[in-house]
């Protein structure tokens, strides 16, 4: 799962615990969401758009797809007047803090591990904020987030990464 470091970091799962995954606003990526994703699945946490892009620590599925309350709210930056709470056309899951890496395993790392070759995320054109992880290719991202040798260590927090800010 990807998310901009501007918006929510794996420092802010690690504090609130669990978070909802909402805003999702693409059909395939909600269809994972919707169709694929269980209560205890495992999640690469993923920031996107960073210096280093990639894999900043995990987490798990802590509640499985259900309708995005806010595709209904009117005024509300993902709504979407398409969606009906009897019709809901988008989805969210609930995450749940598992681990924190401290530092990046970075994109170009993935893209020349071994066993990753077939990795989405490494593909090019890959721009989905969820994507599904082989259970290998999961076990090989966790062992060098946990092995540190391709972890780039993260930036000290500024005060502005600290707050809760909104998904995308």
């Amino acid at each position: 799962m990807k998310c901009e470091p501007s918006a929510y970091t794996i420092d802010d799962l690690e504090r609130d615990g669990t978070t909802s995954w909402e805003g999702v606003r693409n059909f395939q990526a909600r269809n994972f969401m919707r169709d694929d994703m269980r209560v205890g699945d495992p999640v690469l946490f993923y920031a996107s758009n960073a210096d280093p892009s990639g894999v900043t620590g995990l987490a798990r599925i802590a509640r499985a797809g259900y309708p995005d309350s806010f595709a209904t709210r009117k005024g509300h930056r993902y709504f979407d007047p398409d969606s009906r709470e009897e019709a809901p056309t988008w989805y969210m899951v609930d995450i749940a803090f598992a681990e924190n890496f401290h530092g990046t395993v970075p994109l170009e790392t993935l893209k020349h591990t071994k066993g990753l070759e077939k990795m989405v995320v490494t593909q090019k054109g890959s721009r989905l904020s969820v994507q599904p992880v082989a259970a290998a290719e999961y076990d090989i991202v966790v062992a060098l987030g946990r092995g540190g040798a391709a972890v780039v260590p993260a930036p000290a927090r500024t005060a502005k990464s600290a707050k809760r800010p909104r998904k995308a």
